[in-house]
């Protein structure tokens, strides 16, 4: 056949929208036509963000589609947005097949869909067209919502996915715990929300059994037991060491660049880099909580505050703090984040534990303080702290806040104890053994661009 032409459809939310772009750099370097979709409001942000000014996209075709949503306030609506997501898009995406391949002469060859895009699998089935799914996070997601009958005939969970009690769990014996409160629909707060995630899994969970790959943004060696107890998943990753580590091609907002001049001219492993993705929310007594925090450490850090981390709409930080840090603390809107962590400056990473942070992280051999938030957040902390050991948790009050106290203590007993760093450099080795040339993920997805081309 000629050059495949695949249809990249991923999941439309900052953490699945930049592995799904690193992927595709990487099948257009195996030869691969990309063309890349994004809902409208996506793609005007990715438009506007630096990564895609200085050429890093010219190899791929950029194009959107529309979910529906029309104003700002449904858009910060988690229901309406997934509602918009499984309604709206699919007729789109379906509109845009027909007419790529009624006017272009290369024809789209496969269509690769986020896993929670599911009904994108589905469209390709109906029209012929090769199919493969890829999961951005852990495995152990997928070996979950695998099990999810079973979960419901042991009465671990109802029949909308409600656990029957608040319990710890192990799907395998070499798997990290879980807490039946912290499953990815459970633990979103809203009742309603937690339906709509559930019978969106459900789906999804049903549309994989039509691709002819399941493929994954990890290594065997980083989850070994989830992968003996669901092979048809295969580790890819994680994708993000196989590009330069200035590459920040995904992201939505502009990274502020001036936190690398600044990070030179720190002691090696000093800096405190703290950042909690794209959708995480802090409210106003935890926000100066941790401000507090900081403060209190009296090391050097790099703080990432994303517009909207906060309802606050004036000047969200405590009284005089910004001035009292002002000779050690660097403060940004967002952040080149893998050329940080790869910095020598930095000492380790206060983070939500999205897999992607993690990811990253490990890749660069830093330790992390686990402050999680939702979905598989939870999950990846019990592999950072439990199984990892590259890692350690923030304990909550009895008022369900972090204090700066308990900021202050974590970073020494993780900073202090070179265990933490040793076994973080221990996966990082192992990591890049894991994508080199004859590694598991290179093999795996070696065998995927041979598929995609024959």
């Amino acid at each position: 056949m000629g050059i495949p032409h695949v249809l990249v459809i991923p999941y439309p939310t900052q953490g699945h929208v930049i592995p799904m772009m690193k992927l595709s750099q990487c099948l257009v370097k195996q030869g691969c036509k990309i063309t890349f979709v994004n809902t409208e409001y996506n793609h005007r942000q990715l438009m506007n963000a630096s990564a895609m000014k200085d050429g890093t996209g010219n190899q791929i075709c950029f194009v959107s589609v529309s979910d529906g949503l029309e104003s700002l306030e449904d858009r910060k609506q988690p229901e309406k947005v997934m509602e918009a997501i499984m309604q709206v898009m699919p007729e789109k995406v379906e509109e845009l097949i027909d007419q790529v391949n009624e006017y272009n002469k290369d024809k789209i060859s496969c269509v690769l869909a986020d896993y929670n895009a599911g009904w994108a699998l589905e469209i390709a089935e109906k029209k012929g067209i090769k199919r493969a799914a890829f999961r951005p996070n852990a495995a152990t997601l997928m070996v979950l919502v695998f099990n999810i009958q079973k979960l419901i005939d042991d009465g671990i969970i109802d029949e909308d996915g409600t656990p029957t009690k608040r319990q710890m769990i192990k799907l395998s014996p070499n798997m990290p715990a879980m807490n039946t409160a912290d499953f990815m629909w459970t633990c979103t707060g809203s009742i309603n929300l937690q339906k709509i995630i559930f019978k969106n899994t459900m789906r999804n969970t049903k549309a994989t059994k039509l691709t002819n790959w399941l493929l994954c943004n990890s290594a065997y060696d980083l989850e070994p037991a989830a992968f003996t107890m669901a092979p048809e998943i295969l580790p890819i990753g994680p994708l993000f060491v196989g590009n330069p580590p200035g590459d920040s091609a995904g992201n939505f907002w502009p990274e502020d660049l001036t936190c690398l001049k600044w990070l030179d001219q720190q002691q090696p492993q000093s800096v405190i880099y703290v950042a909690f993705g794209s959708s995480t929310f802090l409210d106003q007594t935890q926000f100066h909580e941790l401000a507090f925090g900081l403060e209190l450490c009296n090391k050097p850090f790099i703080w990432v505050v994303r517009p909207g981390i906060t309802y606050a709409v004036d000047d969200a930080y405590p009284k005089g703090f910004r001035h009292r840090v002002s000779g050690r603390g660097k403060i940004v809107d967002w952040a080149p984040q893998l050329k940080i962590l790869d910095h020598p400056s930095v000492a380790c990473f206060i983070s939500h534990c999205g897999w992607n942070s993690t990811m990253e992280a490990l890749s660069c051999g830093i330790p992390l303080l686990c402050w999680p938030y939702i979905v598989d957040q939870f999950h990846n902390e019990s592999y950072i702290c439990d199984m990892w050991k590259v890692g350690l948790r923030l304990n909550k009050d009895e008022r369900v806040i972090i204090t700066p106290e308990e900021i202050k203590n974590k970073v020494e007993k993780l900073v202090g104890n070179g265990k933490y760093k040793a076994s973080a450099l221990a996966f990082k080795e192992m990591i890049m053994r894991s994508i080199k040339e004859g590694g598991s993920s290179y093999n795996n997805f070696n065998t995927f661009i041979e598929w995609l081309k024959s």
